[in-house]
């Protein structure tokens, strides 16, 4: 499940500062007697102490989800450096219509990690199966014809170049679970109100509106952006890839 980081921070502001308000409100209501401020307080503590914890392991799965998103951009480049390589160890004519292909599906790929507009991304998709129907071709053709360990090693490094790039759709597509979102929500929501419910001055309260849900919703931000590969400030920017086309540019 994909998050809008901007649409996560818009709801959690004043999702948290409403349920403070609601837990002040109770407070007026129901204050919390004298004799249970110390309950009421280990109460709090527990609950704010699990609120970080779900918030850094939900911190810590996004970000192992952008270090493996960098990591297959790293592959990717490799590969198809590798079978650009390799495309001359088939007869000539098939060597550079190969390569010529995969110029043609390293700009789909580079495309693919820069675009944010969906109809492209769907033009993209369309055009990089075509590619890769088209280079699986352009080397199986050749490799059938003369079946020797030298042209294994072309059709080796196609493959490498097709298994990476759904490895990439694969890492692109895991996200954070909704449950865990959900459970996060519920706990920070939990949070608030007890820290209104224990607000024992208007100012207090004006303090619990103002720093925790603040807190909660930057913190929900930096989750859903490192978790949104094409929504957020942070994305993974194809350098390996960047660096080999411009060397296949090069004479």
């Amino acid at each position: 499940m994909t998050l809008s980081p901007w649409l996560v921070f818009a709801l959690a502001v004043p999702a948290m500062t409403l349920v403070a308000w609601l837990g002040t409100l109770l407070s007026r209501r129901r204050p919390v007697q004298a004799d249970a401020r110390d309950d009421f307080a280990t109460i709090l503590a527990a609950t704010l102490t699990l609120l970080g914890l779900v918030i850094g392991f939900s911190f810590a799965m996004a970000l192992n989800r952008y270090d493996q998103r960098k990591n297959d951009e790293e592959a990717e480049a490799n590969a198809i450096g590798t079978a650009y390589v390799r495309a001359t160890l088939l007869p000539a004519p098939d060597a550079a219509a190969m390569r010529a292909l995969l110029r043609r599906y390293l700009e789909q790929r580079l495309l693919f990690y820069v675009t944010r507009d969906e109809p492209q991304l769907r033009q993209i998709e369309v055009h990089t199966e075509q590619l890769q129907a088209e280079l699986w071709s352009a080397v199986r053709t050749p490799a059938l014809a003369e079946p020797t360990p030298v042209t294994a090693l072309a059709v080796a490094g196609m493959n490498d170049v097709l298994n990476t790039q759904g490895y990439t759709q694969a890492a692109w597509w895991n996200r954070i679970p909704l449950g865990a979102w959900l459970l996060m929500a519920a706990i920070a929501v939990a949070a608030n109100v007890l820290l209104g419910l224990g607000a024992r001055t208007a100012k207090a309260a004006s303090l619990v509106f103002l720093v925790l849900p603040l807190v909660v919703a930057i913190a929900f931000f930096l989750i859903a952006d490192i978790d949104s590969p094409r929504r957020g400030l942070i994305r993974v920017v194809p350098q390996n890839l960047l660096s080999l086309s411009q060397s296949l540019r090069a004479p």
